[in-house]
């Protein structure tokens, strides 16, 4: 495949959303751009700064709390398979908190789950938190909280 029609695929790629370095190489490939060209295509991109993983996982990390929160286990598992390494999501998700996390998810489906039985709410609120990764006793100390808002 010619460099520059490569290079227009991988920024339209990009311009959907912020992909991370593995996701680039993994379409580039798909796309069946020889493998010495994706490396000239990321270098490329990398250089202008519409790849960076740091950035895409600081991203992905602020997406994943404002939309769909999960537990940090389970933010690092996908970020390692969108191909980010572990230190830069060790890195970034020090700073988070699981039991803000989970009360963050729980606090979403208060207002659904207001009109059930008290132990239908418990078992629906401890599968969606468990579903997310988080452990037992978070999602009981979530469980609690959760109580005094219905």
């Amino acid at each position: 495949m010619k460099t520059d029609k490569a290079y227009h695929l991988a920024l339209r790629y990009l311009g959907r959303r912020p992909r991370s370095v593995k996701e680039m190489k993994d379409y580039l490939a798909k796309k069946q751009v020889p493998s010495g060209e994706i490396t000239d295509i990321i270098r490329r991109l990398m250089d202008l700064n519409y790849l960076d993983d740091r950035e895409f996982a600081r991203q992905f990390i602020d997406n994943r709390i404002r939309f769909k929160p999960k537990s940090t286990y389970a933010l690092k598992w996908e970020m390692r398979q969108k191909g980010i390494s572990p230190e830069v999501a060790d890195d970034l998700l020090a700073s988070l908190d699981n039991m803000e996390l989970a009360w963050s998810a729980a606090r979403q489906k208060a207002e659904h789950w207001g009109h059930m039985a008290p132990e239908t709410r418990k078992k629906k609120l401890m599968n969606h938190l468990r579903y997310r990764g988080f452990d037992h006793g978070v999602c009981l100390a979530v469980w609690e909280r959760f109580q005094s808002l219905i």
